[in-house]
């Protein structure tokens, strides 16, 4: 990754938030953590990310946009998009602590 990718971005700009939700608590328990990311975020940027906020570096990291559904709002037809989200897996010793 170059040094411009990640300088107009912060790591905050680029993780959005942990997703907390069931399969979220599932996989961690096998070192693989989740969060919301921006929707124009790369792995790069995700991993460097990782690495400035948390001091972990992670050794794989798995990206999905979710699907966008047609929506009518007072007789207007548009598209209501969903977040994108990392699953980001960790070696075997390390751990993300969130408070």
């Amino acid at each position: 990754m170059t040094e411009n990718t990640f300088k107009n971005k912060t790591a905050s700009a680029v993780l959005t938030r942990p997703r907390v939700t069931e399969k979220a608590a599932i996989l961690v328990e096998s070192n693989a953590y989740t969060f919301e990311v921006a929707s124009n975020a790369t792995k790069p940027e995700v991993k460097a990310a990782i690495k400035a906020m948390y001091k972990v570096t992670p050794i794989q990291i798995n990206m999905t946009q979710g699907t966008k559904k047609n929506v009518v709002r007072r007789g207007r037809a548009g598209v209501k998009t969903t977040s994108k989200k990392a699953v980001v897996h960790l070696k075997k010793g390390d751990k993300i602590e969130f408070i």
